[in-house]
């Protein structure tokens, strides 16, 4: 809340200083562009840019956490299927160990 009351003040210091240099007699108005550009944007979007990275670090390290979380739950319930099915006759994914071979007709 407290960074928003700075950057508005800067903000406000340096459309004045651009209209001073728009409105000087020496001043033009693309000298005015400049200096807002110069002296109140470009800082502006550089502390508010800086002052947000640890901001986008936590939201990176809690989506990578729900990602892995996600991935946990997923191998578990995969787990969990193959263990049920496996359970099963015949539907745990190998062959059969009879010990007698199938009989078959010669051609």
């Amino acid at each position: 809340m407290f960074i928003h009351l700075i950057v508005i003040g800067w903000l406000y210091v340096a459309v004045m200083m651009a209209v001073a240099e728009a409105t000087a007699t020496t001043g033009t108005v693309l000298g005015a562009i400049f200096t807002f550009l110069l002296y109140g944007l470009a800082p502006v979007a550089l502390v508010v840019y800086l002052m947000g990275t640890p901001g986008r670090r936590r939201a990176i390290k809690q989506r990578e956490a729900e990602a892995q979380e996600a991935a946990r739950r997923a191998a578990a319930a995969e787990a969990a299927a193959a263990k049920a099915a496996s359970d099963l006759p015949d539907q745990g994914g190998e062959a059969s160990a009879d010990a007698v071979a199938p009989v078959r007709k010669e051609p």
